[in-house]
């Protein structure tokens, strides 16, 4: 057993390699066919590289995990449609190369929709990258100063999901903003944007400092887009109400005091 295990390992099958001993006890116990025998080995192989692949992609990604459909209160903000995220989650627009933009003050919960359904294209196997806006810009300057520009400007084109967050959050600085531009462009109907935003898109001219360019900016992302607008409170509010809330107790005559 030894040598095929030998085998395996250099066929690059670590894991058949490794599952071969338990698997054989198995076949022997149950009257395993060899085909079936082969077939455990192979699902065996198969889900380890599938579990190590998303690891890898996970970790490039930048996505928190803890951020998941299923964790976001879809009660606190009934204006948006829970039918809706959840068809997006199955990954339908990133095969369409499609954008979604999610627009709405700050902490009603734009980000955590947008990794967890970073989070959903990872599960399917999409490559995902979570970046803000500012970070962005600052990565492409940067490139540009030491010559690694075209490999950064790749590296955010690669993905078939981007993540730009905060658009909005602070200024966009101008010098960075034909970068942003370009990543925009060269996306556009190749790979699909995630994009979150706390300023109706009126207010871009200003935020970007050139209303011509932030127009063929929304031009783009808006194309081939679900644009999803949230009303509702702050779920930083929600939470610091209820720690604001006095306890009560019983009083003596039945009444209640703090």
């Amino acid at each position: 057993m030894e040598h095929l295990k030998d085998k395996l390992k250099s066929l690059r099958l670590p894991w058949m390699a490794q599952a071969l001993a338990l698997r054989n006890e198995y076949a022997l116990a149950n009257s395993v066919s060899y085909l079936a025998f082969l077939e455990l080995l192979i699902e065996d192989e198969t889900a380890q590289r599938q579990a190590n692949a998303y690891q890898k992609r996970l970790m490039a990604s930048h996505i928190n995990v803890q951020k998941t459909l299923d964790n976001y209160d879809f009660s606190y903000q009934p204006g948006v449609d829970k039918k809706l995220m959840y068809d997006l989650g199955t990954g339908r627009f990133i095969r369409q190369k499609e954008n979604v933009l999610l627009l709405g003050k700050p902490g009603v919960g734009k980000t955590h929709l947008a990794q967890a359904l970073g989070h959903q294209a990872l599960k399917l196997g999409y490559r995902v990258l979570f970046i803000h806006a500012n970070e962005l810009i600052e990565r492409l300057q940067t490139a540009r100063g030491d010559g690694s520009y075209r490999l950064a400007l790749q590296k955010l084109l690669q993905p078939e999901l981007l993540i730009i967050d905060e658009i909005g959050f602070k200024k966009l600085p101008v010098a960075g903003l034909d970068d942003f531009f370009e990543v925009i462009r060269s996306r556009y109907e190749q790979g699909s944007i995630i994009v979150t935003t706390n300023r109706n898109f009126e207010d871009w001219g200003a935020l970007l400092g050139d209303t011509v360019m932030a127009s063929a900016i929304i031009d783009r992302l808006v194309h081939h887009a679900t644009v999803i607008r949230i009303t509702g409170n702050s779920y930083r509010v929600k939470s610091l109400l209820r720690e604001e809330v006095p306890a009560v107790e019983p009083g003596l005559n039945g009444q209640t005091h703090p």
